[in-house]
């Protein structure tokens, strides 16, 4: 199988007999209902309901392991910090394990992997002691994989502190829980489900032509729909307002990003509603 180390991912854990209660009642995600065999995704929110972190989270012998974007493991731990009060939780990074990626077969028996539960076709995390096991394969080619598979990442292909959930396809992936009750971000989260408000998606983009760089605008008829995320392989991703591009694609106009032309789909996972003239992925 395909093993990728992925060096912009580290580690930070919460520890501890209070951890379930500390994280069920500020993440967006359920811990409660975690298995052991998964990563979940998940995230942090502001109290405005916008994406601080996301993660990976999976559950250690007594507590629970983030796999973050290496730039913002000390972030989120000292976020994590901010809650604490007087929980018994130890939160801290983990300088000293390696994060990777690993598809199409079984995990290397050095490693602890588990699922990553956004997509069947991303496979599994690994988790060992640095130079525990051999990559074959590069961060480049899981990132390709990850982005033809329609799965987006914050950082890559979104802005922390400007997206909410709903926006980042957290709501596909069971990055929240609509049930298990509160958490940082809630009322604002839970209203945009149930009212449909999440006018804006990332949606696959397929480039026959060239690839932009990431943020560039796409516009249509002069106007702005969004940004282009990450691309590889002549795919991509990108944020965009599914209202103005159904105006752009009603009036016969071509989405274009830095000049080149852009078809945008709905990953064929996703189950939201589309302009009917864009069509859909998969």
């Amino acid at each position: 199988m395909p093993v990728a180390l992925l060096p912009d991912r580290a580690l930070v854990r919460v520890t501890g007999p209070d951890a379930t209660a500390l994280l069920q009642g500020v993440l967006t995600c359920n811990v409660e209902t975690l298995q052991a065999s998964e990563a979940r995704l998940g995230a942090l929110l502001t109290p405005q309901g916008k994406v601080l972190f996301d993660f990976l989270v999976s559950r250690l012998a007594d507590g629970f392991r983030f796999d973050v974007r290496a730039e913002s493991a000390a972030g989120l731990a000292k976020r994590l910090t901010l809650y604490k009060l007087r929980a018994q939780v130890t939160i801290a990074a983990d300088p000293t394990v390696a994060v990777a990626a690993a598809w199409d077969g079984a995990a290397p028996a050095a490693a602890e992997g588990v699922a990553d539960s956004r997509h069947g076709d991303l496979g599994a995390r690994l988790y060992a002691e640095e130079g525990a096991f051999s990559a074959d394969a590069a961060e480049a080619d899981y990132h390709a994989r990850r982005i033809a598979l329609g799965v987006p990442e914050g950082g890559r292909d979104y802005a922390f502190g400007d997206a909410f959930p709903h926006e980042a396809l957290m709501d596909q992936f069971g990055g929240v829980d609509f049930k298990k009750g509160c958490y940082v971000g809630q009322e604002v989260v839970s209203r945009m489900q149930h009212r449909g408000t999440a006018r804006t998606r990332i949606l696959a983009a397929a480039y026959p032509e060239g690839i932009p760089e990431p943020g560039t605008e796409v516009t249509a008829g002069g106007k702005v729909l969004g940004t282009t995320g990450s691309a590889a392989g002549g795919r991509g991703l990108a944020l965009i307002r599914l209202d103005r591009l159904g105006d752009a694609l009603a009036a016969g106009e071509t989405p274009l990003a830095g000049g080149y032309p852009v078809r945008l789909e709905r990953p064929g996972y996703a189950s939201f509603a589309m302009p009917e003239a864009a069509g859909a992925a998969g």
